[in-house]
């Protein structure tokens, strides 16, 4: 059987420049595979953590071995609450989007971009000074779900249900 070899700690830096531009090359397994060697040998690297949370999540609807589930496991490895409340939103996104493409109906894609604006108004809640990054994504969410004919459509029946123009009742 053949074996993992273990990087050195010296190495640490070149590895993580190149799981980011696997990342933006659109390879997430190389780069989720280069993570994972970080992490052998630093298994605390919050930046490696997120960076391999973000690779897993580029696979989603791609990849029947990675779900929802292994992404949940290294966001419980997140140190920060807001970054756990950030990423948990990231998650939600992600396969919302990825249940989507894969023809899912627009209900359960629908119930996951809600999830996903939860966690991201947690995050908000819970976001240093300066920090706008789950606003981004908040005003991501809504912009998709409105562009999206089925998403839109999903959302307007919500809302007439409920009695409630936006779908749920004033605070």
């Amino acid at each position: 059987m053949l074996e993992l070899k273990p990087i050195s700690k010296n190495g640490i830096p070149g590895a993580i420049a190149k799981a980011e531009r696997y990342r933006l090359l659109n390879e997430p397994q190389e780069a989720e595979s280069i993570c994972r060697d970080i992490l052998r040998i630093d298994p605390e690297n919050e930046e490696v953590l997120v960076m391999l949370l973000l690779a897993i999540t580029d696979q989603f609807g791609k990849s029947r071995e990675l779900g929802a589930a292994q992404a949940q496991q290294i966001l419980g490895k997140l140190r920060g609450e807001y970054e756990r409340a950030y990423y948990a939103g990231v998650i939600s996104e992600r396969w919302g989007k990825a249940r989507l493409r894969g023809e899912a109906h627009p209900s359960m894609a629908s119930g996951f971009f809600h999830e996903a604006m939860d966690w991201y108004g947690k995050a908000m809640a819970l976001a240093p000074h300066d920090n706008d990054d789950a606003i981004l994504r908040w005003n991501a969410c809504v912009r998709f779900m409105g562009q999206d004919p089925h998403l839109r459509a999903e959302v307007e029946e919500s809302a007439s249900e409920s009695g409630f123009p936006d779908g749920a009742p004033a605070r």
